[in-house]
């Protein structure tokens, strides 16, 4: 792989944001981790380790890049005059954090002035994967160090495999045009959070549709996916930003077409 050398060190960077990331987790993970539910409808938990994890990313950015801005899912927005922002979720998947499964990610995104996601990071610790994008490239890096990763080559959305985290969260609506794809596709898998992009990304997985995403989820799944040769855009087919909210990524133009059919209609 060859990249430039400010591609590189965002990268570099954006993998030691991960790494402190992953030390404060991994004292709380399958270890009772303190748990409590945020305000709003439903059961939305978050642990002691998704604010240490947060904090230890702000304490690197503070000292490396203080001039740029953060959102960050736990403590908000802190301003910056550099134009870029670094977008944080320190454990995706919280629910799978709790039940001591292995699909939750720590997300990190970094977006441009006009909004639009640049690099992202989706980092697994609990199954020591990490996925990069950039523009033009993404990658897996694992024990056995860093290999070049790109989406499947699957164009018929009658032969792919598809996912949503959960399909009880989606409304009547887009819970009708989910039913269609999936009917559609030869597989469905659902509970990965974020993990489902990172393997689009990696092409086992062909098309990833959700809802009701927030910022500092979208922000770091974007650059993985198009950097690996996928398409990310809403349910009205417009391309994907950083804002959230109803999201589908798939490896191909002919997948992608054929599940908007059912998508946009359910399109807010």
């Amino acid at each position: 792989m060859s990249i430039s050398a400010d591609t590189d060190a965002t990268l570099y960077l954006m993998g030691r944001l991960a790494d402190a990331a992953r030390t404060a987790i991994a004292p709380y993970y399958r270890n009772d981790p303190e748990t409590t539910a945020k305000t709003g409808p439903g059961y939305d938990p978050v642990t002691v380790a998704d604010r240490a994890a947060e904090k230890a990313m702000r304490d690197v950015l503070a000292a490396e890049r203080s001039q740029d801005a953060i959102l960050g899912e736990e403590y908000g927005e802190t301003s910056g005059r550099s134009g870029w922002t670094w977008y944080l979720d320190p454990i995706d998947g919280t629910r799978a954090f709790v039940a001591g499964l292995p699909s939750w990610t720590t997300l990190i995104g970094l977006v441009d002035e006009a909004g639009v996601p640049v690099f992202g990071c989706i980092d697994v610790a609990s199954l020591g994967e990490r996925y990069f994008g950039w523009p033009g490239g993404a990658s897996i890096e694992t024990a056995d160090g860093i290999a070049a990763i790109e989406v499947s080559d699957c164009t018929d959305l009658r032969q792919s495999i598809v996912s949503t985290t959960d399909p009880f969260i989606l409304t009547p609506a887009e819970e009708g045009a989910w039913t269609h794809i999936r009917h559609t596709a030869r597989i469905s898998r659902y509970g990965l959070d974020a993990y489902a992009y990172a393997r689009l990304a990696a092409g086992t997985i062909d098309l990833v549709a959700e809802s009701g995403l927030q910022p500092w989820d979208a922000a770091a799944l974007i650059p993985v996916v198009r950097g690996a040769g996928g398409l990310a855009l809403d349910w009205h087919g417009r391309t994907a930003t950083a804002k959230g909210g109803q999201l589908v990524c798939a490896a191909s133009e002919g997948i992608m077409e054929q599940a908007l059919l059912a998508l946009r209609r359910s399109a807010d």
